[in-house]
């Protein structure tokens, strides 16, 4: 039944990806940000609900006021990390609280989608290019002190939800400048109770086709979870955020630990601080493919 469906799911989809681009391009410009959160979160909630995918919010608990807007005016805003698995991970962490990505440019070419994204405010960076990181970093903290929430994907590309890879920091950076807390997020697939692989955008599995499978799965359920902020004070440094963030989330997925670097006392005294100069690793909120 779900695959006789699949079709109709997919061009009520298009119809509201249409509609979610008139919103951004005519109404969005005439009202404050908080506003375009609110819109965002509601759109988001439907896309899920179009996609036949129900939500699950889980670990600490979040103020209705985040959820809703995603800012808290007068705070130093907020930095989400989490594990990335498909394209519609932003959705899903935008129905739960409406976030500002940090994406690679080539997603801007994506059919509907890329027009959308870009409309609404994702902050695109050049990936592997020094100064295009510390440009975004700059970007990122003028955000974080609108109290804004920046969410990113610091795996730089997709898993299938069974695997966690190593994190990078890059950018970190910007978030511990300020004095912004870094949130750990997880997300994970369900379908009818079990692991699901439905959703994920790997290897050669083209958009189309991750589409399809999540419009045929059935009961598909993403569950996001939020944890406590890593501290970010002292000696610890942008590896040390990232890291801690990694395994806090692999402990949740119940899979091995990415291995990254390792930090002791002579590597804290030495290591960069949160202002160094950044590496050019890739901090991607859309998969690298």
């Amino acid at each position: 039944m779900r695959t006789l469906l699949a079709p109709l799911r997919i061009a009520l989809l298009v119809v509201h990806v249409l509609a979610g681009l008139v919103l951004a391009g005519f109404v969005f410009p005439w009202l404050a940000q908080a506003g375009r959160n609110r819109i965002i979160h509601a759109w988001s909630r439907l896309l899920l609900t179009i996609c036949g995918a129900r939500l699950r919010i889980t670990g600490t608990p979040l103020s209705a006021a985040l959820q809703r807007s995603g800012i808290e005016p007068g705070s130093r805003g907020r930095m989400f990390l989490a594990n990335h698995i498909s394209w519609i991970d932003p959705f899903a962490l935008n129905a739960s609280v409406p976030s500002r990505f940090v994406a690679k440019a080539e997603i801007r070419a994506w059919p509907l989608l890329g027009a959308l994204v870009t409309l609404v405010g994702t902050l695109y960076i050049e990936r592997g290019r020094r100064h295009a990181v510390a440009s975004m970093n700059h970007r990122v903290r003028e955000r974080l002190q609108q109290g804004e929430t920046i969410a990113i994907f610091p795996e730089g590309t997709t898993t299938d939800g069974c695997s966690l890879r190593p994190f990078h920091s890059n950018l970190v950076a910007p978030a511990l400048e300020v004095g912004a807390e870094c949130w750990p997020v997880a997300f994970r697939y369900t379908e009818a109770g079990a692991p699901s692989t439905a959703a994920a955008l790997i290897d050669d599995v083209s958009l189309a086709a991750s589409l399809w499978k999540i419009m045929c799965a059935r009961r598909l359920q993403i569950e996001v979870a939020f944890f406590d902020p890593v501290p970010g004070t002292g000696n610890r440094n942008r590896h040390h955020v990232a890291e801690e963030a990694a395994e806090r989330i692999a402990a949740w997925l119940g899979v091995p630990a990415p291995r990254g670097r390792r930090f002791n006392s002579a590597a804290d005294r030495g290591g960069d601080r949160a202002g160094s100069e950044p590496d050019t690793g890739d901090d991607s909120a859309t998969p690298a493919r």
